[in-house]
């Protein structure tokens, strides 16, 4: 019977150093939010977008208050408030049908 060699496991991380939780907010995830706000106005979906969720992202907004990253944060939110435009204004109403007149 022929035997295979045990595989050897991969080579432990260097102390102090761990390996990416998807759990954790990195900076890269932190971008992906951010544009996503940018461009959605929509807390929930920019999380989706870096895959994470709304209440996690509100925390780390609380832990990080103050730093660019909240900054940014109300940047983003502005931003896609001003992209989306005043909902009252007529300019940016949708058309309407003309409505059907009753026959007489």
């Amino acid at each position: 019977m022929e035997q295979h060699p045990t595989p050897t496991p991969p080579p432990a991380a260097p102390r102090g150093v761990t390996s990416p939780n998807p759990a954790h907010w990195t900076p890269a995830k932190q971008r992906i939010f951010l544009m996503a706000l940018a461009d959605t106005g929509n807390v929930v979906r920019a999380a989706r977008a870096a895959g994470m969720t709304s209440r996690s992202a509100h925390r780390l907004r609380a832990k990080l208050s103050g730093t660019p990253f909240d900054r940014a944060w109300s940047q983003a939110i502005a931003h896609a408030v001003r992209m989306q435009g005043d909902p009252f204004d007529p300019l940016h109403m949708p058309a309407r049908a003309p409505a059907a007149r009753a026959k007489s």
